[in-house]
């Protein structure tokens, strides 16, 4: 398989629906199961229930940003531009 510009689209979309699924999983487990999430978590450490959702709420932001920058917006740049699928990265 040749490293195209074709390839990497489709590389990083669908590593977008993965991440975006993953989160979304990510977000329905802590939202509906939270109690019980939270006392698998306080099982192993001692904290807080405040400080538990915290701590999820804002990896998940992390994460979402991650997400953004590194798979949405490349993924975007390329689905957008012209470019023509025969030309490989890195040749001129």
């Amino acid at each position: 398989m040749n490293l195209t510009k074709e390839n990497v689209r489709k590389f990083l979309g669908w590593s977008s629906v993965i991440n975006l699924g993953l989160l979304l999983y990510w977000i329905l487990v802590i939202t509906l199961g939270n109690e019980f999430v939270f006392q698998i978590h306080n099982w192993w450490f001692d904290i807080p229930h405040d400080r538990f959702d915290e701590i999820h709420y804002t990896m998940m932001g992390y994460f979402k940003l991650a997400i953004i920058l590194f798979n949405v917006t490349p993924y975007l740049v390329l689905r957008f531009i012209k470019f023509d699928p025969q030309t490989s990265i890195g040749k001129e």
